[in-house]
């Protein structure tokens, strides 16, 4: 109820009443922690259903591309050296945006040597994964015990990174990136039934794949580069809605964003009271709630 007259009370001053410390507490720390959970969730999810769906792979997430890496290198080089393109308070932030998306461009350019089939890209994915991996290892070598604390924290991933400035530029991708990958829902239910069966149908199957990767790598960096490195939102989200209504990406895409938010939020819910006033980072809680929901879908699909 306090929270609740807290924002009603910014809508609507003459209506409601607040106090200047729930009103604080409300806006400038829970509704954006919130919000940032609700976006980061959905743009993860989707990234990840998008790329299971391109992939052909259930097991492709912002991992397998080496995406959540190369933000990691980028954060631990401003961490350590201080060192990055863009300077000032964004710094970590830049840094990481942008080497989140080399690992993207250096698959873009493999697939134009070498045609873009989910095999290819995915083990580009792994190189670069693998890469980036030894990559942070080495700069955290040369940093100071604070400093390598700092990039394993960072690493993490946390929504305690959350702010009004910080997720405004979050929601704008995500609301421009959404729309155009819940509109290739035919071409990845198509491409689904095999690349030939697709191009019998008019989709021109390589370069479908390699634009809905960019599109959905540069949403997924610019969460990454924000909250850190979140595991399992992107892999588990999709299965548990395609698990619920089906594998059709009209509806898939939709669901697992859904679906992602409300397990990124729940995550940080528990993370927040499960020690209290001690505050986890969001990124332990899902893999600890991942990790056994995994394993039972992997039995499940044994089973059946």
């Amino acid at each position: 109820m306090i929270a609740c007259g807290a924002i009603f009370h910014q809508l609507m001053p003459d209506h409601f009443a607040s106090t200047e410390l729930a009103d604080t507490i409300v806006w400038n720390i829970r509704l954006p922690r919130a919000l940032f959970g609700i976006v980061a969730g959905a743009s993860l999810a989707v990234g990840g259903c998008i790329l299971q769906g391109i992939l052909k792979n259930t097991l492709a997430s912002d991992y397998t591309l080496g995406i959540a890496q190369g933000a990691g290198f980028g954060a631990a080089l401003a961490i350590i050296f201080g060192s990055g393109l863009i300077k000032g308070e964004y710094l970590i932030v830049g840094n990481a945006f942008l080497f989140s998306l080399l690992p993207t461009f250096f698959i873009f350019g493999m697939s134009r040597y070498k045609r873009a089939t989910p095999e290819t890209l995915i083990l580009a994915g792994i190189a670069m994964m693998s890469l980036f991996g030894a990559a942070i290892i080495l700069v955290q070598f040369f940093g100071s015990s604070d400093a390598v604390t700092a990039v394993v924290f960072w690493m993490f991933g946390d929504l305690g990174k959350a702010t009004w400035d910080k997720l405004i530029p979050m929601s704008l991708m995500m609301i421009f990136c959404m729309p155009y990958l819940i509109s290739k829902s035919f071409e990845l239910n198509v491409m689904g039934a095999g690349d030939e069966s697709a191009k019998s149908l008019g989709v021109n199957v390589e370069r479908s794949r390699v634009i809905m990767m960019l599109i959905t790598s540069l949403m997924i960096s610019s969460v990454v580069c924000f909250t850190g490195a979140i595991g399992f939102v992107g892999l588990v989200g999709p299965h548990i809605a395609r698990m619920i209504i089906g594998g059709d990406n009209r509806f898939l895409i939709p669901a697992a964003g859904l679906f992602g938010a409300i397990l990124l939020v729940g995550s940080d819910m528990v993370a927040t009271q499960v020690i209290s006033p001690t505050i986890l980072p969001v990124g332990v809680v899902t893999s600890f709630m991942g990790v056994p929901l995994f394993i039972y879908l992997i039995m499940k699909s044994k089973l059946d």
